[in-house]
């Protein structure tokens, strides 16, 4: 074997060794008798699949600042500003940004991202440039794209034609933002246009829906409609869907059904949604995320995506996907065992699911890309944002950093705490 990874613990708890050959997982099980080139001893550490982010804007991301800082903290204001950025883009500073976001995913194990990019500027620069990013990256990290009419399909004039034009160039998925039309009619006809165009060329969507505090924003629906409509089972996600939050329970007890029936997956933006939502309330205050237990319970697929790190919309952010989870944990109240190890997979296997990737997982036969995490449970990496010990990239190393360790010098008690219980 090339490597053996010893000693390590599963998700599900249990112990095991891990051997790679070349860029594959040849095996995985108790006491391996293969022998490794190299070898790297768990001591007992979590090795997870790879962190997927399945929503994300890297053609804003670190241009907090950039003209000036949204002093509302506004969804609508983020997009007014992010229209005053977009004509002084210039791409190859938006190139730069953002392998430097790609070099920080590495660090933290994320190794698979869906990025929307706005295709309302004719330029399309953004689009040309994440394309090279794409290609730059591909050696270490799947960069998915979506083409995002970000100031709507039918409000901006040649947005249909751009993301045309955007498809044909190479861009992944077809995405949209229903609510940002100048009518209900108008989403409602953005969203049918959009599948129409997607089940046609055999694509993926990925739809900004519904990321409001209005309960009458309602086109999830819409998606979901079409996508059953289409045969498009397991190829739609609607990203945000915070208007949910609001919603009367009558209304959604018939909502989830027709989601869950549709295939459609949801894509929960935690840290965002909590910081823009609820903005024009004074107390009580909606936190706006959509209804992640109840869309998991009724068989939906939900997944957590960063969706913005330093840019026009949040100030915040790191790269980090157990960040994401450990909120997202928090603000749906998922506490039980169960439930935390869910949040856990909304960051790992269930977007992997939604962006198709293919030899994902931690199976013999799997493409050998996993992170081993300063942990003992996916539990613990959620509750201390795990260090990530061991970065691999179809088989090699290719981030590593030191467990979080800190000495003491206290009478009586030890001289280092790892901060892990019964350790």
């Amino acid at each position: 074997m090339d490597l053996v990874i010893r000693n390590a613990t599963l998700p599900d708890q249990t112990r095991a060794d891990i051997a790679i050959s070349g860029d594959r997982i040849a095996a995985i099980g108790t006491d391996l008798a293969m022998k490794g080139r190299h070898e790297i001893d768990a001591n007992g550490d979590l090795a997870a699949p790879p962190f997927v982010d399945a929503h994300f804007h890297m053609d804003a991301t670190l241009s907090y600042g950039l003209p000036r800082v949204n002093r509302s903290g506004t969804l609508l204001e983020g997009i007014a500003l992010w229209g005053e950025l977009k004509p002084l883009l210039a791409q190859e500073a938006l190139i730069e940004r953002a392998l430097q976001y790609c070099d920080w995913a590495v660090a933290r194990g994320l190794l698979a991202i869906r990025t929307h990019v706005d295709i309302c500027d004719d330029r399309l620069l953004a689009v040309e440039a994440l394309l090279e990013v794409k290609r730059r990256v591909a050696p270490y990290l799947d960069l998915q794209l979506v083409a995002f009419p970000q100031d709507g399909l039918l409000r901006s004039p040649t947005a249909f034609d751009n993301l045309k034009r955007a498809i044909a160039m190479g861009v992944d998925v077809v995405g949209g933002i229903p609510h940002f039309e100048r009518t209900m009619a108008d989403g409602a006809e953005s969203v049918r246009l959009l599948c129409k165009f997607a089940a046609d060329k055999g694509l993926r969507v990925d739809m900004h829906c519904d990321e409001s505090d209005d309960p009458m924003s309602r086109h999830i629906e819409t998606l979901a409609y079409h996508a059953n409509r289409l045969g498009m089972h397991g190829r739609v996600a609607g990203s945000h869907l915070t208007s949910m939050h609001s919603m009367d329970n009558y209304y959604v007890s018939k909502l989830l059904p027709l989601i869950a029936e549709s295939g459609v997956a949801a894509i929960a933006n935690p840290l965002i949604n909590i910081t823009l939502q609820g903005r024009h309330d004074t107390y009580p205050k909606r936190r706006g995320m959509t209804r992640v237990p109840e869309l998991m319970a009724a068989g939906v697929d939900v997944a957590f995506g960063h969706d913005c790190v330093m840019d026009p919309w949040y100030g915040m952010g790191s790269g980090d996907m157990l960040e994401v989870a450990h909120m997202g944990l928090h603000v749906a109240q998922m506490t039980s065992q169960e439930a935390m190890r869910a949040c856990f997979d909304a960051v790992t296997e269930t977007p992997a699911r939604i962006l198709g990737l293919e030899g994902y997982g931690l199976q013999a036969g799997c493409h050998a890309d996993l992170v081993i995490l300063d942990a003992g449970s996916t539990i613990e990496a959620i509750r201390l944002r795990a260090a990530r010990r061991y970065v691999l990239r179809r088989g090699r190393v290719i981030s590593h950093s030191p467990p979080a360790r800190a000495e003491l010098n206290l009478p009586g008690r030890p001289e280092q705490v790892d901060f892990r219980l019964g350790r």
